[in-house]
């Protein structure tokens, strides 16, 4: 325990040297250096989430150090224990709405939660005061309007690139051997293929390209160097189809509207509402070897 001690000591010694503001550790006793180790065992991993989850960097650990004494210090003050308590919900909160912004209305820095409306509810309602609508309300809203909120939003939002990729399925339609199916699907045969057609609950192995009707590629298994595997209904509606049409060997290429892509959502670079461009490539279809 002595030279253990003494490694601590000056371990001590070295982060106040260097200004990291923390006290003087004291090893008089078996206790003394066992609250040493527990100090330090507790911060395993806090740098990494300091810096990646919180965004704090060395710049700003003195502030971190300094709240982090006063919130040790308020523990005791009923007081101040409510205040630090309130800073850290008020934190979180500012992170759901940050979420909520994203989810309505993706990076625009208009479309935005009413911080006011915001804090006058939650506030009214955590002081027991009396709030314009009843919390069962305010959830029924939620789930009725938010999801028509954000469609507005959007629709208004992208609504030329909307048009834009429709006029292209419109012209591409009655390009020379592109065939339309009742759906909207359109696709182009470029290798006839004659092997097996996959069922609707098959697995199958292919080689694929998609890009936007602009040419920007956002995925590429070619580029990989690696096909991929997946059952026929785990994928968008528009592959879903095509696959059960197209025999092993097959290379098609596919125009997939919104409607049977990822309509309204966002992923990646594919922006809502857009039409899919893919070269799709049916290699096999994986035999189920438990029904042997």
């Amino acid at each position: 325990m002595k030279k253990l001690s003494i490694a601590l000591v000056a371990a001590a010694a070295f982060f106040a040297s260097c200004g990291s503001n923390a006290p003087q550790a004291t090893f008089k006793s078996s206790v003394d250096t066992l609250s040493y180790a527990v100090g330090l065992a507790n911060t395993r991993g806090l740098r990494p989430y300091l810096e990646q989850q919180v965004g704090i960097d060395s710049a700003q650990m003195k502030d971190f150090i300094r709240g982090l004494k006063a919130g040790v210090k308020a523990a005791d003050d009923e007081q101040q224990k409510a205040y630090f308590t309130g800073v850290q919900i008020g934190q979180q909160l500012k992170g759901m709405m940050d979420r909520f912004n994203f989810d309505l209305s993706g990076n625009d820095s208009v479309q935005v939660v009413n911080n006011d409306n915001f804090l006058s509810a939650f506030i009214t309602e955590a002081m027991g005061g009396k709030t314009l609508m009843s919390l069962d309300s305010a959830m029924v809203y939620l789930q009725g309007n938010m999801d028509r909120i954000k469609a507005e939003y959007l629709a208004e939002t992208y609504a030329d690139y909307k048009a834009e990729n429709e006029k292209f399925l419109e012209e591409n339609k009655a390009k020379e051997g592109v065939k339309t199916t009742e759906s909207g699907l359109q696709y182009k045969v470029l290798v006839e293929g004659t092997g097996e057609v996959p069922s609707a609950d098959a697995r199958v192995k292919v080689h694929y390209k998609g890009t936007l009707i602009d040419g920007t590629e956002f995925d590429s298994s070619y580029k990989r160097k690696n096909p991929v595997t997946f059952g026929v209904g785990q994928v968008i509606k528009g592959w879903s189809e095509a696959l059960q049409m197209m025999p092993v060997g097959s290379k098609w290429q596919l125009f997939i509207p919104q409607e049977l892509a990822y309509g309204a959502r966002e992923t990646g670079k594919i922006k809502p509402f857009s039409t899919l461009v893919f070269e799709v490539e049916l290699i096999d279809i994986e035999k189920d070897t438990k029904k042997k």
